[in-house]
């Protein structure tokens, strides 16, 4: 959950999202150093201290900037395919979610049971215990520990099906199923917003997933009229 003036990242509620957590924490690092050597170099030059200037007119400083940053950006690369690659899998999934974007808000069904569950969700500004700009009357309800696959799509313009704090984001692109696969691995209530410019009202298409058990979930299906 976000909270007011927090300039990180959101805790992870998935695990796709601690492995982007991790990324960005060991990208940081490299840069801190980068930024750190640079610096130091451009102080010493500037001071015109400790300078070897045959060090700076030949062949050995030459491989050392061509080297140096190519193994740096090995570093950055390797771990950044794995994550592209984490991020496209497609495991069994146990729940199909079908996720409409509308100008301007979110159609959802769930296809996988006999009774087809279908409802939109628009935000929520009646109530006021809720998040502005937030919340919505209609929840997407998911249990956690499965694996979940949610097709996305739009009915009219480009939308953009975001949740910060599972590492998730598609775009809803009419006429064209997306496919995004997570993983939810703990309970609660999560937010997210429509991630691209898709009209005069586009700040007010939130979207929320309540995470519960399976058990709870499964009374939920059968409960729902």
């Amino acid at each position: 959950m976000a909270t007011w003036s927090n300039f990180n990242l959101q805790n992870s509620s998935s695990p796709l999202m601690e492995q982007l957590i991790f990324f960005h924490d060991h990208t940081l690092l490299i840069l801190i150093m980068i930024t750190a050597m640079v610096s130091y170099i451009m102080i010493t030059l500037f001071t015109n201290n400790y300078i070897n200037r045959n060090l700076l007119e030949g062949h050995t400083i030459e491989i050392i900037w061509t080297i140096l940053p190519a193994i740096t950006l090995l570093f950055i690369a390797l771990p950044s395919l794995r994550l592209l690659y984490l991020l496209d899998e497609s495991l069994n999934p146990l729940i199909t979610m079908k996720t409409i974007g509308h100008q301007w808000y979110w159609s959802y069904e769930y296809m996988d049971f006999n009774n087809h569950i279908e409802f939109d969700s628009y935000m929520n500004q009646l109530d006021n215990n809720s998040f502005r700009l937030l919340d919505v009357d209609n929840r997407t309800t998911l249990p956690m520990n499965t694996q979940i696959r949610t097709l996305v799509t739009a009915n009219d313009v480009i939308h953009s099906w975001t949740i910060p704090s599972l590492g998730v984001k598609t775009d809803a692109t009419p006429g064209r199923l997306n496919q995004i696969n997570f993983l939810l691995s703990r309970p609660g209530v999560y937010y997210g917003q429509c991630s691209e410019i898709c009209g005069a009202n586009h700040s007010f298409m939130p979207i929320v997933i309540e995470s519960i058990n399976l058990n709870s979930f499964i009374s939920w299906i059968k409960n729902y009229s």
